[in-house]
């Protein structure tokens, strides 16, 4: 069966709104046909939202992401390291501990958001700033 021509359909700011809220993650095509077709229209799940917790976790690493420039100093150090360039004094080693134990954290925080790591485990890790040698 081909498709026809498209169906317009004028509706207020309101009434979009509305709409749009019923229609939940479905496109409004799709709700719109599965209204007035309900046998023959597709059927699609919603998308959950992940949990209240999960997001506290995911805002902490990315709040924590944002304080940091970590991933750039990290790219500058691969480079030096590839050049041969890169001098290791007792600051830079100390840096260097402070962002692996700062990864170290976020990827065991991204874990348990995720429900691949227990609560306990993350805690007795703690986050950086609670590490005697990232204390800043």
């Amino acid at each position: 069966m081909s498709r026809l021509a498209p169906f317009s359909l004028r509706l207020t700011p309101e009434e979009r709104s509305q709409l749009e809220d019923q229609a939940g993650a479905m496109p409004l095509a799709s709700y719109i046909k599965s209204v007035v077709f309900a046998a023959e229209a597709p059927k699609y799940r919603k998308r959950r939202k992940p949990p209240v917790a999960e997001q506290q976790l995911l805002a902490e690493v990315l709040a924590r992401l944002a304080q940091t420039r970590h991933p750039n100093n990290l790219n500058q150090i691969a480079k030096h390291l590839n050049q041969g360039t890169l001098i290791l004094d007792p600051e830079l080693e100390e840096d260097l501990k402070c962002a692996v134990a700062e990864v170290a954290w976020m990827r065991l925080t991204l874990m348990q958001a995720l429900g691949m790591v227990a609560p306990r485990e993350r805690r007795a890790f703690g986050p950086p700033s609670y590490l005697p040698w990232c204390a800043r």
